[in-house]
């Protein structure tokens, strides 16, 4: 254990592998910039090899960093997780929900300023996520996912079957009157859904139609619906997250099932407390349709 580096420097390596970046690695843990940088280099001497590539202004890992990560994590993880499952979480610590900003905007926002409502004295904390990464059991007492619930370790609740169709500006959406014409319009694509324009066009029988749009493609789907209702070109999006949206609309009745969903989870090992547990019950109750439990 004595060859181990020190705890701080793993956890800025940990962080800023994380974020990629050693200004947001040092937010989150409380130091500066530069506090991070020293401490990376300090590891980087003491292990004998470069864990990042500094580019003018961004970083990258090596493929030693990207090698090391994983067990990095892993081993914060277990101790997370082990201090939890001895310990319990502090009563006083906010309860931790974590998802996808679109889902944060689009869904959840409306039914936590209700639950506030009711329960003011219950701390939220929101923590945005964009890729399956950034999903995990350390700090989240509850997520929102997408995917098809194949997670271990979680008790998962899904919000229903989802349905995928094109959406747009209103002024955009009063010259498309069937599919036919989306020729040379914008196609705005999210990058990391199992069903995208291609499958669309497809089943509206106008596949032939996409090599004459052009192509706009973001990281995240909020970006393409912010896109859309500013008149950028047509976002496919999942029907449960416009229906409270006035500056987006539907053109084409026609909806494809989206593979995956979106899931209510939390951790199946982690004694709840209960301010997670009112607010479980409460994202539940708030299920539309109502969904059978799944445990993995």
């Amino acid at each position: 254990m004595s060859d181990l580096p020190p705890l701080l420097w793993l956890q800025a390596f940990e962080a800023a592998a994380r974020t990629l970046s050693f200004t947001t690695a040092g937010r989150e843990l409380g130091v500066t910039q530069s506090a991070i940088s020293q401490r990376i280099r300090l590891l980087e001497d003491r292990l004998g090899q470069k864990l990042f590539v500094r580019h003018p202004r961004s970083l990258s890992l090596t493929p030693a960093g990207q090698a090391w990560l994983p067990s990095i994590h892993d081993a914060f993880t277990r101790i997370s997780e082990g201090t939890s499952e001895v310990f319990g979480t502090s009563p006083d610590s906010p309860v931790t929900v974590r998802t996808t900003p679109v889902i944060q905007q689009n869904w959840l926002a409306p039914r936590l300023t209700q639950f506030h409502r009711c329960h003011p004295d219950i701390a939220i904390r929101l923590v945005s996520a964009i890729w399956q990464d950034d999903f995990g059991p350390e700090g989240a007492d509850i997520e929102i996912r997408y995917g098809r619930g194949e997670w271990q370790g979680v008790e998962a609740l899904s919000l229903g079957a989802e349905t995928l169709l094109p959406v747009c500006a209103p002024s955009l959406a009063a010259s498309l009157i069937s599919p036919e014409d989306l020729k040379g319009h914008t196609l705005l694509h999210a990058l990391g859904f199992a069903v995208g324009w291609a499958s669309w066009m497809e089943l509206a029988g106008v596949a032939e139609l996409e090599s004459g749009c052009s192509a706009l493609t973001c990281d995240n789907q909020v970006m393409t619906l912010a896109l859309a209702s500013q008149g950028a070109g047509l976002a496919l999006a999942h029907r449960r997250l416009i229906q409270q949206r006035d500056d987006l609309v539907a053109p084409f009745a026609l909806g494809i099932a989206a593979q995956e969903s979106f899931w209510l989870v939390r951790p199946s090992r982690r004694e709840v407390r209960d301010e997670s547990r009112l607010l479980w019950e409460w994202l539940r109750n708030e299920l539309a349709p109502p969904a059978n439990g799944k445990n993995h």
